[in-house]
């Protein structure tokens, strides 16, 4: 197997296609392609139910407060990240899945390592879940509707330069190869070690994407339309060779976005439309 040696051109998410049968690569693709539309789905119908209700700082003071438990939260949050994540890194687990098969090891390797990539999502819930905690019970106070544009406006700015950081970089440039990263992540060892290298991968996959999951802390944590747009940013970043190119093009644009926001607090609300 010519993983540890694979070169840039060959290491790539469209190198992970030629390493199984077309057979294989479609019924992968198309197993991970309708688990994300049946979350997508559900995503959607949440959305619909809790449009009244905030669910980000630009819609505190014209939405209903908002009520939900930390269970209903996480639920939410897993079937989010089901919806977002899955196709982005199908190349990692087509090249996974090749190398196991490749070692008579079959799919359930392959599966763990899926579950611990989804793990990793799941349990970073926590923290919005706090954020959410604290700013969905508050009133449109005018003291605290002054500075929350300025706020939201920082934080914007923060995620947008996040896209030009060394860590960015190197997070993503895992997340693109995935023969180096199987290479210098030993699952050989069964199941136990398909976890841990997927507990890897979704902790820097979760470096390459946070900051861009925080603007919908911002815009409403089910805001459809910045839902898809983050998601069609995540997926292009992971599989275009030119991936960190518009990673950065979207940096430009949250922190130009950011200053806009403080400089008119009223864009806030407008860009939060749910």
């Amino acid at each position: 197997m010519q993983v540890a040696g694979a070169s840039p051109e060959r290491d790539s998410p469209r190198a992970a296609f030629a390493l199984l049968s077309w057979r294989v690569n479609l019924t992968v693709v198309v197993a991970l392609f309708a688990l994300s539309a049946f979350a997508w789905r559900s995503t959607i119908q949440d959305a619909v139910s809790m449009r009244g209700m905030v669910m980000g700082f630009g819609q505190i003071g014209w939405l209903a407060q908002g009520d939900m438990s930390a269970g209903v939260f996480l639920a939410m949050w897993v079937t989010m990240m089901v919806a977002m994540m899955l196709p982005a890194v199908a190349p990692m687990v087509l090249a996974h899945l090749g190398v196991t098969r490749r070692r008579g090891r079959g799919v359930v390797p392959t599966l763990v390592f899926i579950a611990g990539y989804l793990l990793v999502w799941s349990a970073i819930g926590a923290v919005p879940l706090l954020v959410y905690k604290a700013f969905a019970p508050l009133s449109d106070d005018p003291a605290l509707l002054r500075w929350l544009p300025a706020l939201a406006g920082t934080i914007l700015i923060v995620a947008g330069a996040y896209q030009f950081s060394a860590w960015k970089r190197i997070c993503l440039d895992h997340c693109q190869r995935p023969f180096a990263f199987l290479a210098s992540h030993d699952f050989a060892g069964g199941s136990l070690s398909a976890l841990r290298a997927g507990l890897v991968h979704g902790a820097l996959c979760l470096g390459c994407c946070w900051a861009i999951m925080t603007v919908l802390l911002l815009v409403g944590l089910m805001n459809l339309l910045w839902m898809a747009a983050i998601f069609a940013l995540i997926v292009v970043e992971k599989n275009w060779k030119y991936g960190l190119v518009a990673a950065k093009v979207a940096g430009v644009a949250l922190m130009v976005l950011g200053a806009a926001v403080i400089a008119r607090p009223g864009l806030l609300a407008a860009i939060s439309l749910p």
